[in-house]
């Protein structure tokens, strides 16, 4: 029987089945290459390399020339599957068992993007003649890796050949427990750091020849635990400091070590930017180590920016279509992790909405197959009302 790409189910069936583990391509964005340039889209699979990391395959489409243009994005590359006898029914196999469908991104996020591509199709054959202004997709296979040769190069190859967007919906799957829970209106940035006390390494029975670094680094790492950054703001929590390791690297029970070592992560709100909240990690540290403690800190790279697509008519347009499908007033959340949203605010406003995420990542990832064509209905319904208005 051969494929109907209106149809959201059989969609996300025959990406699941295509085994796209970052960052092989796997078929996936052949499949979609295909179904778009068949609708009329000009369509492309852009390859992009970089040193010591794999090419990646990406997809970009687009009909009509005009504004607005809507663009939906995602991806199809998935984690790795673990111990694939320990899946109840095959990764790659795409079965529904009992109305729900399992499979490697199955949540996160082929159902998205088969929603997407399906809403998308319909509403063009729908809309026939009187379709003014322009659909775009934009589709990486480097989500799940290093974000290297994704989302950043292909929003910047776009650029370059001219195109423009509106609005942005990126199909990642937000609801905690029921399709219509939650929409994304922006995304906490995120800061890493490094933190080393040095001291001097000795016999522990004569401490007095040494210097233990570990009462120092004791002593940033409460002092850093113990006051808030901040309270939050109307849209964002309090920014939130976590401490993910601490060592030493001493095997002896007898020795005083050299050095501690700490790292930590912030998830920080729109109060901060990476710049203002290193400072202020720093101007705390001097304060708590004064002439006692000798420490570096330093910070990693980071892209992460914290980000809001402010409410107004196109988030409005969004919760409408989920209380028309489901009868759900979703809430607009700035939690979780990072996301591609992080690149795509920098061309246009972008809000994130997809399926329930409960099994992404796990062993029998799996969705209730009625959810993915609810999610089609809803982004239908979103895409009418966008082009209405």
């Amino acid at each position: 029987m051969s494929l109907n790409p209106k149809d959201a189910i059989a969609l996300t069936q025959a990406l699941i089945r295509c085994p796209s583990v970052t960052p092989k391509e796997g078929g996936a964005l052949q499949l979609l290459h295909g179904i778009l340039q068949e609708a009329g889209f000009e369509s492309h699979i852009v390859r992009f390399a970089d040193s010591n990391t794999p090419d990646v395959d990406n997809l970009y489409a687009r009909i009509g020339k005009g504004a607005p243009c809507l663009m939906f994005a995602g991806h199809t590359d998935v984690v790795p599957v673990g111990d694939e006898t320990r899946w109840t029914y095959g990764p790659f196999a795409g079965e529904i068992v009992d109305g729900v469908l399992y499979g490697r991104g199955a949540a996160d996020m082929k159902g998205g993007v088969a929603a997407s591509v399906s809403s998308v199709l319909a509403y063009l054959e729908e809309a026939g003649d009187s379709f003014k202004g322009s659909i775009a997709f934009l589709i990486t296979g480097d989500e799940e890796g290093p974000a290297i040769n994704g989302t950043v190069k292909l929003l910047e190859w776009a650029k370059a050949r001219g195109e423009k967007f509106d609005h942005c919906i990126l199909g990642e799957p937000t609801n905690p427990e029921r399709l219509g829970d939650m929409i994304k209106i922006g995304r906490r940035g995120s800061l890493s750091g490094r933190l080393v006390v040095e001291g001097k390494q000795g016999h522990i029975a004569y401490p007095h020849l040494a210097d233990n670094p570990i009462r120092g680094i004791v002593k940033l790492v409460g002092g850093l635990m113990a006051e808030p950054l901040d309270q939050g703001t109307v849209h964002f929590g309090a920014s939130n400091l976590e401490f993910s390791t601490l060592d030493v690297g001493n095997k002896a029970g007898n020795v005083i070590p050299q050095s501690a070592e700490a790292k930590f992560n912030i998830r920080f709100n729109d109060l901060w930017t990476h710049a203002t909240l290193a400072a202020e990690i720093e101007r705390r540290l001097r304060e708590l180590a004064g002439n006692e403690v000798r420490y570096t800190v330093t910070f990693e790279p980071s892209n992460a920016d914290a980000f809001l697509t402010a409410p107004g008519a196109f988030v409005d347009m969004a919760v409408a279509s989920i209380e028309e499908s489901t009868g759900i007033k979703p809430v607009l959340s700035t939690t979780g992790g990072t996301s591609d949203a992080r690149f795509i605010k920098n061309y246009c406003p972008v809000i994130e909405f997809g399926l329930v995420g409960q099994t992404m990542h796990q062993i029998d990832e799996r969705v209730p197959a009625a959810d993915i064509a609810r999610l089609s209905e809803i982004y239908l319904g979103l895409i009418r009302r966008y082009f209405a208005a």
